[in-house]
């Protein structure tokens, strides 16, 4: 295998909301400024290394981390015969529901594939990290992962076999999100949710998909807003973030048109065509929050449309 001549780099890997409300599972998008950091150096010695952590507390062995069992899994498919040292530099809080697992899989596949002369696309990467996120969440999916790879909004429209579509971004659309000092696992999160749902409920849901794939294409502003609505999942998962019916209601009223969970939670995403109404929303939540003895992280973003980058 022909390697290419850098010894090392550093990259970055952004935090990613999943879902989107009306895509389950399908639909996800990256966002600006908030993400992870990782090194990489190349070794003679086969397998991965981690020789470093900061920002969270998580295995340093590569078989019980999330971005080793990813890694390990792109260098045996690949049968490489060199190895790589990594470092991994937390900075999305893990179990915050915007794609830390997500950052850590698909930033170390990212990494690797800088050093390979033959470069593997972004679908083979995605597999590759989803063993990575099957590890974290007992379920493979891809909605954080080919974000976090692809950048922008993009929609897994099938998984046997793997297929992404990279969706137009909207230039007007900025995201505000809340991070509550909560914890959900996202097992518990799945586990809430029902077996069988009514076929009322599964139409609305693929009329608000569909309306939102149709919108973007044909930038349809009335329309993106319409459909930006989850009949599936946010009834049942609710329940688990404290007053979340109030914060929907502070978002709406500071002109915010898309209001929901991101991925299993427990952040929040709100959507709005003007960054002083997120900034607006975003400080009275946190105001809400805060007089109920309730931490709360805060971020204002727009679409990341890179995705995974070298710094």
């Amino acid at each position: 295998m022909v390697i290419k001549q850098q010894d090392s780099l550093k990259i970055f890997a952004p935090a990613t909301v999943a879902n989107v409300n009306c895509g389950f599972d399908a639909l996800g998008f990256a966002l600006e400024g908030i993400g992870d950091e990782m090194v990489f150096r190349k070794t003679t010695q086969l397998g991965i290394q981690i020789t470093a952590i900061t920002g969270a507390t998580l295995p340093m062995n590569a078989k019980d981390n999330v971005a080793g069992i990813a890694a390990n899994a792109m260098l045996k498919g690949i049968d490489a015969d060199f190895g790589i040292a990594m470092e991994i530099h937390k900075k999305i809080r893990p179990s915050s529901g915007i794609g830390s697992s997500a950052a850590s899989a698909a930033g170390a596949v990212f990494g690797i594939n800088q050093f390979l002369e033959n470069s593997l696309d972004h679908t083979s990467l995605t597999q590759y990290a989803m063993e990575g996120e099957a590890f974290a969440s007992g379920n493979n999916h891809a909605d954080n992962v080919a974000p976090c790879l692809y950048g922008g909004i993009t929609l897994i429209t099938s998984y046997t076999p793997l297929h992404i579509v990279s969706l137009p971004t909207p230039d007007q659309v900025y995201v505000g999100i809340l991070h509550p000092h909560i914890k959900i696992a996202t097992k518990e999160a799945r586990a809430i949710l029902p077996e069988k749902i009514p076929l009322t409920a599964a139409i609305k849901q693929a009329q608000y998909l569909s309306g939102f794939v149709t919108a973007l294409y044909q930038n349809d502003k009335t329309l993106f807003e319409r459909s930006i609505n989850d009949a599936l999942v946010t009834p049942y998962r609710k329940q688990l973030i404290p007053h979340f019916d109030v914060i929907q209601t502070i978002a709406r009223s500071n002109e915010c048109f898309a209001f929901g969970i991101s991925g299993s939670g427990p952040s929040l995403f709100a959507f709005a065509h003007q960054k002083e109404h997120i900034t607006q929303y975003l400080n009275a939540a946190q105001s809400f929050f805060t007089s109920k003895n309730l931490k709360v992280d805060a971020y204002s973003s727009k679409i990341n449309s890179k995705g995974c980058y070298i710094l």
